[in-house]
Order: structure tokens, then sequence, then C-alpha cells
């Protein structure tokens, strides 16, 4: 297999995987959308709520705020030393108190854990008027999205990579979409990969047929979570070796 970086920005990642197979990209990209631990608030006592919002909609609210952080300081609670009981190895904890007339944002969320915080600080969380006060205690923990839409990495997708080729006498497809192929050259390119949603798998436009290859796949990642976009890549990646290992000793054991 070969990877060659289209673009990269901080919260999005564009790259051409070439050599391997449909399978083995769809499994990429479902584990980097949704088998990627991430961490998010999980648990929120509240000490006091005097807010227009009931409890449940704030530890909602928080849940669903992304927060910076590095994999190697957190582990599943599942898998943690502490058997589940709560320790810094598996939780970060977030504190948050104030008093109206103010909006509460996500900057107010005041870390214990050295590393963690609100990929912005920016995203408004409730309004609290005059005499109002919210106090609480969040503990953001590792999950998977397989279980809840908090804990997604990423949005991720791919899609087959259009060649081009001199058509063939007899050869008759639809004409290309405007955009997808460039033969002022003096060799045709392809102009606009994403215009390459081709039905049936081939197109024609001045003499030259576009069609998808399919051990090429342009990948789209951007990252809804604390992860950048590259991490998320390799991650999804270790999984699935992890993931072939195990099958292949539950193989030799049978």
């Amino acid at each position: 297999m070969d990877i060659t970086i289209i673009s990269k920005k901080a919260d999005r990642l564009e790259f051409l995987l070439e050599g391997t197979t449909p399978a083995f990209a769809n499994a990429m990209r479902r584990i980097m959308v949704a088998e990627i631990p991430v961490l998010s608030v999980d648990e929120v006592d509240f000490h006091d709520n005097t807010s227009a919002l009931y409890d449940e909609v704030l530890a909602q609210r928080l849940g669903l705020i992304p927060i910076v952080f590095d994999p190697k300081d957190f582990n599943l609670t599942s898998e943690c030393s502490c058997k589940g009981k709560g320790c810094s190895n598996c939780e970060a904890v977030f504190i948050i108190e104030k008093k109206g007339p103010c909006t509460v944002y996500s900057g107010d969320m005041k870390a214990a854990n050295k590393g963690t915080k609100p990929t912005d600080p920016r995203f408004p969380i409730v309004q609290l008027l005059e005499k109002q006060a919210l106090k609480l205690e969040a503990k953001a923990r590792l999950g998977l999205g397989v279980r809840h839409a908090k804990h997604q990495a990423a949005i991720a997708s791919y899609q087959y990579y259009p060649v081009v080729r001199k058509a063939k006498d007899g050869e008759k497809y639809e004409r290309c979409p405007d955009g997808l192929l460039n033969t002022k050259g003096a060799k045709p390119a392809i102009a606009d990969v994403t215009k390459a949603d081709l039905e049936g798998g081939k197109c024609m436009a001045d003499g030259y047929v576009v069609e998808m290859d399919g051990s090429k796949f342009q990948f789209r990642v951007e990252t809804v979570s604390g992860l950048a976009p590259e991490d998320i890549v390799t991650l999804a990646a270790k999984v699935l070796e992890a993931r072939a290992d195990e099958f292949a000793k539950q193989a030799k054991a049978l």
C-alpha cells in the first residue's frame, strides 16, 4: 500500500490510498468514525443549578463539547488498573463555578488534568440571569462512537479514484460532468476529483474515458473530536492491526 497526502489542515486531512481493496478501505473508514476511543464528559455532579435549563439538558450539552487530550494519558475505564473506580488515568475532571448575569462558555470549564481542555472556548453552555448560579463537577471518560455519538472521532469518507484513458473504438458512455476532466493540455488529467460521482462508473469527454480505479481511494477525514485527523488515521490502523492479530490467534486455536 502507498499513501499520498493531498491536503492537510488542522481539522481536515485528504490522502490517496493505493494498492488495497474496498473491504480494507471501508474497514478503515468505519473504525475512524466510530471505534477510536474519544474523551467526552460522561458524568456530571451538580452542586448548584438555578439556571433555566434542567440538569439533564446541561449534562447533555457538556457531553457534546469536544475535548483535547493525549490518547497516551488515558485508558478505557474497563481496562484501567483502578477497575472502574475512577482515577487520573481514566478520567479527566472539569469544574464550572459561575454566577449571573453572564453566559457560561466552554472556556469556563476548568480542568484538573493537564493537557485537557475544550477544543474551542467559545461553545455556549447556558445563560445565567441575575441571582442565578451554576456549580458542577464533570468527569470525562474514554468511549467509542459505536456506543454513543458524543464519542465519535471524525467524519470520514472515501471514493474510488478516477483514472483517464484513451477511448476505444465503439465505446460510448455518458458525458463527463463539467469540471471533472481537463483535456486542453498535452495530457488529459482529472481537474476536480470531487465531481467523479459517476453512474455506472465510467464517462467520456473529448475522446477519453474516465473510470473508477477499484484499488485507489481518496479519503477525506475531518475531526469532530479533540484528536488531530492524522492521529485518527494512525489509531484506526492500530485498531485494525490488533483485530487482525486477534483473529489470527483465534484461528490458530481452532
